[in-house]
C-alpha cells in the first residue's frame, strides 16, 4: 500500500473517530439537558406573572407535593409557598394526572378558613417534576342551580294539589247538578280551592319580585310604628278567632328607609306563623327597639317550637317544619322566605331563637334613618295607605 492509500485510509478513520466523537458529545448533552428537565424543579420563566394575574387560586407543586408558587387567590385555601398540600383529595388528584400525563377535573370539598366549599380542581403536568393545580369555588354557583332545581320542582308540586282539586270538584259539581245542597258543597270548597291557588300564586310572584335584580319602587321614610300597628291590624281576626292576644311593646318614633307595604308583609307573615303555632289562650308580643345604628323588631311567641335541625332551612321556600300543622293552617311554605328576601332588600337581616316547647323569637335588623321634621304631625295619607297595605296583607292568609 503506497503512501497515498495510506494517507486516505488514515483519513477516513480519522473521520469516522472524530464523528463518533461529535455523537457521544451531542448524545451526552442531550442526555443532561434531559436528565435536567426530569429532575429540575425550576419554575419556567413566566409562571409566577400567569400566577399573579389569576381570580382563581392556582398552585405549582412539584413531585413531593409542595408548593412552589401560587396566586394570591391561593392563600384563601391555605395553599402557601412553602408548605405541601393538605388536602388529601388533592393529593390524589395530582398523583393521577402525574401517572396519566393527562390532565384531569374534580369536584372536591375544600377548607376557606374554617367554611367548607364545593370547588373545582384542574391539576395539568407542566413538566416532569412540576404539576399546575387551578382552583375554581363554585358554592354559589353550585347553591344557585340547586336553589333552582328545589323551586321548579316545589312550585310545580305545591301547584298539583290546588289545580288536581279544582278539576275535581268542578266534576264533581257537575255530576251533583240536581242536588242543590251538594252543589252548595262543593262549590265552597271550590272557592276554598281557588283561594289558595290565587294565594300560592301570588306569593310566588312576590317572592320572585324580591328576589329579581331590580331596585324597590318605592323607598321612603316609614315609620316603624306605623308599619308595626298594620301589620297587627291586618292579624287581628285570626288573632281574635283562635284566642290569642297581640302585645306591642318597646320603642316608638323609630323610622327606617324602605317600602312601607313590603315591610308590613314581612311582619304581618312572622306574626301569622305566631299566631298559627301557637295555642290558644297564648300572648304573641311584638317589641321594638333601637339598636346601633339598626331598628330591631322582636316577634315571640310560646307555641311550639322549632327544632334545631330545622332552624337551618327553615327559611328556604316551600319547607315547612312541621308539614301536617301547615296544611291545617292553610300555609304555602313561602312565608318565611318572602320574610328574609324581603328584609334582605332593604339591608337588613332576620334572626331566629327558638326552643321546642318553649317558642320561637324572630328578630329583624334594618337600619335606622332620622325622623323627618314632620312626623309629629298626623298624616292621614300614609296611614290610610298603611291600612290598605295591612288589608292587602290579611288577603294574602297566613304562612
Amino acid at each position: 500500500m503506497d503512501s497515498t492509500q495510506l494517507a486516505l485510509l488514515g483519513l477516513i478513520v480519522g473521520a469516522l473517530i472524530g464523528a463518533t466523537a461529535v455523537g457521544l458529545v451531542v448524545f451526552a448533552l442531550r442526555s443532561r439537558d434531559q436528565t435536567r428537565r426530569v429532575t429540575s424543579a425550576e419554575i419556567p420563566d413566566g409562571t409566577d406573572s400567569v400566577l399573579q394575574g389569576m381570580d382563581d387560586a392556582a398552585v405549582v407543586v412539584d413531585a413531593s407535593m409542595l408548593v412552589l408558587s401560587s396566586s394570591a387567590a391561593a392563600e384563601v385555601f391555605s395553599l402557601h409557598v412553602g408548605q405541601t398540600l393538605g388536602s388529601d383529595t388533592l393529593k390524589s388528584l395530582v398523583r393521577g394526572v402525574r401517572a396519566s400525563g393527562l390532565a384531569a377535573t374534580e369536584n372536591m370539598q375544600l377548607n376557606r378558613g374554617v367554611e367548607p366549599r364545593l370547588v373545582a380542581a384542574r391539576a395539568s403536568v407542566i413538566t416532569p417534576r412540576l404539576t399546575l393545580i387551578v382552583i375554581r369555588d363554585i358554592t354559589e354557583r353550585e347553591r344557585v342551580e340547586q336553589m333552582r332545581r328545589d323551586f321548579v320542582a316545589n312550585t310545580s308540586h305545591e301547584l298539583k294539589t290546588p289545580v288536581g282539586a279544582v278539576t275535581l270538584l268542578a266534576e264533581a259539581i257537575d255530576s251533583a247538578a240536581d242536588d242543590p245542597d251538594q252543589v252548595r258543597h262543593f262549590a265552597g270548597r271550590l272557592t276554598a280551592e281557588a283561594g289558595r291557588l290565587g294565594q300560592l300564586t301570588s306569593r310566588i310572584m312576590n317572592l320572585s319580585r324580591l328576589q329579581s335584580a331590580d331596585d324597590i319602587a318605592e323607598m321612603r321614610n316609614v315609620s316603624v310604628d306605623e308599619v308595626v300597628t298594620a301589620a297587627i291590624e291586618s292579624q287581628g281576626i285570626t288573632a281574635e278567632a283562635c284566642d290569642i292576644t297581640i302585645a306591642r311593646g318597646g320603642d316608638r318614633g323609630l323610622f327606617v328607609r324602605g317600602d312601607p307595604q313590603i315591610l308590613i308583609e314581612a311582619i304581618s307573615n312572622l306574626l301569622a306563623n305566631a299566631v298559627a303555632y301557637s295555642p290558644a289562650g297564648a300572648q304573641v308580643g311584638v317589641g321594638v327597639r333601637e339598636g346601633e345604628g339598626t331598628v330591631e323588631i322582636a316577634i315571640a311567641d310560646h307555641g311550639i317550637g322549632i327544632h334545631e335541625d330545622d332552624q337551618q332551612r327553615i327559611f328556604e321556600r316551600f319547607y315547612r317544619a312541621d308539614q301536617a300543622r301547615s296544611r291545617r293552617t292553610g300555609g304555602t311554605g313561602l312565608g318565611l322566605s318572602i320574610v328574609k328576601h324581603a328584609v334582605q332588600r332593604h339591608g337588613g337581616s332576620v334572626e331566629l331563637w327558638s326552643r321546642p316547647g318553649r317558642g320561637s323569637t324572630f328578630t329583624i335588623r334594618l337600619p335606622i334613618v332620622h325622623a323627618p321634621e314632620s312626623h309629629a304631625e298626623p298624616k292621614r295619607k300614609p296611614k290610610k295607605s298603611m291600612k290598605s297595605a295591612a288589608r292587602a296583607s290579611a288577603k294574602r292568609g297566613a304562612l
